[in-house]
């Protein structure tokens, strides 16, 4: 990757960044050298790392690594036998250690996984439960080492603990007694050369047997040990010797733990870092709400609703080191950038200040990001190439870091370019052809785009020539976009639109921010006829372009509004065709029952008839054995008239139950029917339905029949058209008549009814609720024996277009009354 586009393009502001997220010194020392990846595998391995510890910390938290800033002294001087380390050093390696141990082990049982790349990291830590323990019983949190390091060190403390009280209790007689106390310059004990004595007067050095060790500032006091305390003093630094020695060889036997074990040391701390450094790149890309790219093998860059990182106002805030006056609390506005197949270059116009630059920047930072595997500001969607080179060519006095270049400087750029391209490249070109004069530069602008499009290298450039922007405009290959700006206050409004230059507005610009009238008159007068017309033109297509745009707005908008009412329709249309398919089916499922219910009446009929035909027989057998006539006129008539009246009941009882009656002379009449072909408007009849309707569309198999202000789709063949509305009730014509006319009620009575009566009426009643619409009804059943309600209940299991039932409330009428839930 060539280094003057890393530095151009502020990347190492994002390495800063993303090492300031770093957990160890560790990670952060690796993630300085943080460089973009050239192997499509690695790229993609990286991503997915990122994209995983994100998922990851979703459900199951952050990530928290233990460690100290001297972490890296830590291991290095762990690394050299025999040498201890120190106090602090060991507890902050057995934290370091134990919260690794805790990442370990939160990631092999993380919720939601496995997560197999994070596994991968830490699959060869072991842990060192026993010598962390060690470590924490022999050191306290002040790093001291405790009485109970060891046997000996606790009998070493306790002897020096006597002496120095002994000790004490010596020297303080001297401060309290009458006979010593005046020779005293202060009445204190204090330490000299690690041994305690006592101040004494100048004029009194002798008066105290002892040992003199050295005298005040001034000359006028003395510090003085007595010969008393003397074997006292010696016996404490002896033991104070044999403190720290022991202290040493804890520590070292300590330190010695982890030298045994130097493979899982290392394990462990490379599973750190390797965390480490994913867990920093996961952090970035939820500081600048990142997304990973896809990687494409064709030379591309598509980058939706892309963001510069360093504009967002979350970096700003960590980099301390930028200026005060470039950080800012306001998003940058997102913009989309796209360049390859069939469109290799794309040339990026508009007025001053107007984004081309930062769109530039963003195009290749956020590449060189996502190389690296972090996320880039952008929206999902997003795709790039991973690139063996980047070039850029980029010098402006508005730059975030680069400063301006000479056209010799330029050329030597675009040389060096040219000379290491290596594919796929990407070559960013920030005012291509600038530095000389304007016809020629843009005439050698285009064409050094035209030889790196030649050389397979993808292009991105800005410009404010009007030769490029022809150019763009005129070459299959290469693209244009011109920032927008508000036509009324030329201020630049960072949108890009692609498919037309924009417009420099420099004149206007230049008004808006002060220069005086008169001048700006003058430039337009100076300015070239050819030059004046070309401006007109692009100005004139900025406007049109803009009513265009308003227009497909307006379009898209009643586009969308269209799709959502024909989506609607579908779905009434499939409801309407659901619903009198299933009232079909249950119209004839009716219908089947209503004939086994007759069927079974008559058969009931015919038995008892048989029975009382047999009895009648043998009461006529005795009477004729008695002498009397067998049957009289009026047995048989009884007979006759109960027959009759039992069949007609069975009839009328199936007559009511049914939804239609068929007229004699059906077959006559349908004959007559077919003779005529349904046109639109005519009154038809639906015959598997029993409905009639009139037709509002046909076409060569199907018509559409409105009944009661509802469509069907009826096939042709099922449709019998009415010549004459009158005729409609006349004898010899099939007549479906529905029992109401009126909605139904949200309420049936079935009280008194037998069981097959309330069944046949409680389906009846169902189908005209769902026919009318009605989502919930009652069903009034009594309480009784609880057979009609237990009976209804079953029906209710079974029927597919109930979606529910229940008692009424105590107040509602209780078990005496089923509340029916239906079904859309």
């Amino acid at each position: 990757m060539h280094e003057g586009a890393l530095r151009s393009l502020e990347f190492d502001k994002i390495v800063d960044v993303v090492c300031g997220l770093a957990l160890t010194p560790l990670g952060a020392t690796r993630l300085e050298s943080l460089y973009p990846l050239d192997n499509i595998r690695n790229v993609e391995a990286a991503l997915a790392e990122t994209t995983e510890c994100i998922e990851y910390q979703k459900v199951n938290g952050a990530i928290s690594i233990e460690s100290s800033p001297d972490l890296d002294t830590i291991l290095t001087r762990l690394a050299i036998e025999a040498l201890p380390l120190e106090a602090n050093q060991l507890r902050s390696l057995a934290n370091f250690l134990s919260s690794m141990t805790i990442v370990s082990r939160n990631i092999k049982q993380a919720k939601d996984g496995p997560f197999p790349k994070l596994l991968t990291t830490v699959e060869n830590c072991h842990s060192f439960e026993e010598e962390i323990s060690a470590v924490r019983n022999k050191i306290n949190n002040k790093n001291e080492i405790v009485d109970e390091g060891s046997t000996t060190l606790r009998n070493i403390r306790e002897r020096l603990s006597k002496q120095e009280s002994r000790l004490r209790a010596t020297l303080n007689s001297y401060l309290r007694g009458k006979a010593t106390a005046k020779y005293l310059q202060d009445k204190i004990v204090t330490e000299r050369g690690g041994r305690y004595v006592l101040i004494i007067k100048n004029e009194h050095r002798n008066s105290i047997p002892g040992i003199i060790h050295g005298s005040s500032g001034s000359g006028s006091s003395f510090f003085l040990e007595p010969l008393s305390t003397v074997d006292i003093n010696n016996e404490i630094v002896a033991l104070q010797e044999n403190e720290k020695t022991e202290i040493q060889r804890i520590l070292l036997s300590l330190s010695d733990l982890f030298r045994r074990r130097p493979l899982d040391v290392r394990n462990i701390v490379n599973a750190a870092i390797a965390i480490d450094i994913i867990q920093a790149r996961a952090s970035f890309s939820n500081l600048v709400d990142g997304v990973a790219p896809a990687i494409t093998k064709e030379p591309l860059i598509d980058f939706k609703q892309a963001r510069h990182p360093l504009l967002l106002p979350q970096v700003q805030r960590i980099l301390d080191a930028l200026p005060e006056s470039q950080k800012t609390n306001i998003a940058p506005v997102p913009v989309d950038i796209r360049v390859g197949p069939p469109h290799s270059a794309l040339i990026i116009t508009g007025p001053n200040t107007g984004g081309k630059t930062v769109a530039l920047k963003t195009s290749g930072l956020l590449t060189l990001m996502a190389l690296c595997g972090l996320h880039v500001p952008a929206a999902p969607g997003s795709k790039i190439t991973v690139f063996k080179n980047i070039f850029t060519d980029i010098g402006d006095e508005q730059s975030i870091s680069a400063s301006l270049s000479t056209f010799s400087g330029h050329i030597k750029n675009l040389v060096s370019m040219d000379k290491n391209i290596k594919l796929p490249t990407l070559i960013l070109l920030d005012e291509s052809g600038t530095g000389t004069e304007p016809i020629e530069g843009g005439a050698l602008g285009a064409a050094l785009i035209d030889h790196f499009l030649q050389k397979g290298a993808l292009v991105v450039a800005t410009t404010h020539n009007e030769i490029l922007k022809t150019y763009a405009v005129t070459n299959d290959a290469v693209t244009c976009a011109g920032f927008g700006f508000d036509p009324e206050t030329f201020t630049p409004n960072y949108l890009l639109n692609y498919g037309k230059p924009g417009r420099s507005l420099s004149l206007e610009i230049a008004e808006r921010l002060g220069i005086p009238n008169s001048v700006i008159k003058a430039a337009r007068k100076k300015r070239e006829s050819r030059e004046t017309q070309l401006a007109d033109h692009l100005a004139k297509i900025e406007k049109d372009t803009q009513i265009v745009a308003a227009h497909e707005k307006k379009l898209a908008v009643e586009q969308e509004r269209l799709q959502t009412l024909s989506a609607k329709l579908t779905d009434d249309r499939k409801m309407l065709d659901k619903k009198f398919k299933s009232a079909a089916l249950k119209l004839d499922d009716q219908i089947d029952r209503h004939v086994r219910l007759a069927n079974s009446q008559i058969d009931a009929v015919v038995e008892e008839l048989r029975e009382r035909a047999s009895e009648m027989e043998s009461k006529a057998t005795e009477r004729v054995s008695l002498g009397n006539k067998a049957l009289t006129t009026g047995d048989t008539g009884v007979l006759r008239a109960e027959t009759r009246s039992r069949i007609q009941k069975s009839a009328f009882d199936a007559k009511l139950s049914s939804k239609a009656t068929l007229s004699l002379n059906e077959e006559v009449i349908s004959n007559k029917l077919a003779q005529h072909q349904p046109e639109i408007n005519s009154r038809v009849s639906v015959l598997s339905l029993g409905l009639n309707g009139y037709v509002r569309e046909l076409n060569a198999m199907e018509a559409s029949v409105e009944v009661n202000g509802k469509r069907l789709q009826v096939h042709l063949s099922d449709l019998r058209v009415s010549t004459n509305e009158k005729d409609q009730g006349k004898k010899g014509k099939i007549t479906i008549q529905s029992l109401s006319a009126d909605k139904p009620t949200s309420e049936l009575n079935v009280i008194g009814c037998n069981v097959d009566e309330a069944l046949l009426r409680t389906e009846k009643y169902l189908d005209d609720s769902i026919l009318g619409d009605l989502r919930q009804v009652r069903v009034v059943h009594g309480h009784g024996k609880g057979i009609l309600r237990q009976s209804i209940a079953n029906f209710l299991e079974k029927h597919p277009q109930v979606d529910g039932f229940e008692a009424a409330r105590p107040e509602e009428g209780g078990t005496g009354v089923t509340i029916v839930q239906l079904k859309e």
